[in-house]
Formats: C-alpha cells, structure tokens, sequence
C-alpha cells in the first residue's frame, strides 16, 4: 500500500468510527468469555418462507413458520460448540416465536428458556419497532458484571438493535455502552 492509500484509509477510520468494524474475528468470542454481554442470535434455519402464514398464532406452533429438520441440527451444533469453546450462559431468554424457542431449547438442552417479550418479532407491526428495540437496549443495559446472556430472536430485532443482518443461525455479541446504548462487538460463528 503506497502513502497516499495508507493516509486516506487511516484517515477514513479516525473520522468515521462508527463505519468501520475494527475488531478481530475471535474478539467476540472473547467477548462472552469473559461476560457482561449477550449472544444474540437469529432462530436457526427454518422451512421456506418469510414471516409467518396468514392466520399464525403465538400459541400453536403448527399454525407457524417453523425450524427445519437442518435448522434443528443446526441448533445442535450451535450449543455444541458453545459448550466446547467453555462458554456457559447464566440465562436463556427467546422470542416467543417456536422457532426460537426451539433454537434456543435445543441449544441449551436442560436450561431453562425463558420468554423476553422485548425479543418478539415485529416483522408484521412495523409500528412497533422503535419501542420494543429501546425496551431491548434498556433491558441489555441491566447486564451486571460478567453475567452472560443468550438472547434468540428475529432478523428484524436484530437489525434495529446492532445494525447486523444476519442469516438464519447468525449470531453477535452485543455489549451495552456507558451512553445507554448497545454496540456490536462482532459477529460469530458458532461452528456450524
């Protein structure tokens, strides 16, 4: 890289925090080792579709759109990972979307998981948006000390929280700030 390339780049960076990602793939992993932040993770793979059929219902998961049997596996592996890489999570909280609840149900064998009604999808209620993604940023900003914290939840809450858009199975470790915020730490794979 010439002078010229170096001074531009190292200049854009000063100026623009904010648009530049500068941390380390293993950073977030790192991350939740250590505590006081939250895996936020997309539901894994799901049957074809996007949102949920007409007429779906949060307390039938038949009448949902839900995970497919790779999803299910995927899941699996996430928690597999997880557990192999030492990192184990004081609370499980999911959307109430049985997609979620199942990712994170079998992520988590034999832990319990617990409904965040801040985590719900608002795909199909736009309005609601910015009240449930500043309930979520005020509830992450309650994380005490190296308390860990698996959340699962939707492409949508995800990106109005961080600004990540992640693929079903996607995850990224989410810190709260000293300004009351939420900043992404970074993105993580989780083996899979």
């Amino acid at each position: 890289m010439n002078r010229r390339h170096f001074t531009v780049a190292a200049g854009t960076a000063l100026l623009a925090p904010g648009l530049a990602r500068p941390e380390t793939p293993g950073s977030a992993l790192v991350a939740l080792r250590t505590g006081g932040c939250a895996l936020l993770m997309r539901h894994a793979t799901t049957e074809p579709g996007i949102g949920d059929p007409p007429g779906y219902r949060l307390d039938a998961c038949s009448s949902q759109r839900n995970l497919s049997p790779a999803g299910r596996e995927q899941a699996r592996r996430a928690g597999a990972w997880l557990a192999q890489q030492g990192v184990v999570f004081d609370a499980v909280f999911s959307s109430r979307w049985c997609r979620c609840v199942d990712t994170a149900s079998l992520m988590f064998p034999g832990q319990p998981v617990e409904v965040l009604e801040a985590l719900n999808s608002f795909f199909d209620d736009g309005s609601a948006r910015e009240r449930q993604t500043a309930a979520l940023r005020s509830w992450l900003g309650t994380l005490e000390g190296s308390r860990r914290v698996a959340l699962v939840t939707h492409q949508v809450n995800i990106l109005a929280l961080t600004g990540d858009n992640l693929s079903m199975g996607g995850a990224v470790v989410a810190q709260p700030d000293r300004r009351g915020g939420v900043r992404s730490v970074g993105r993580i794979d989780l083996g899979g």
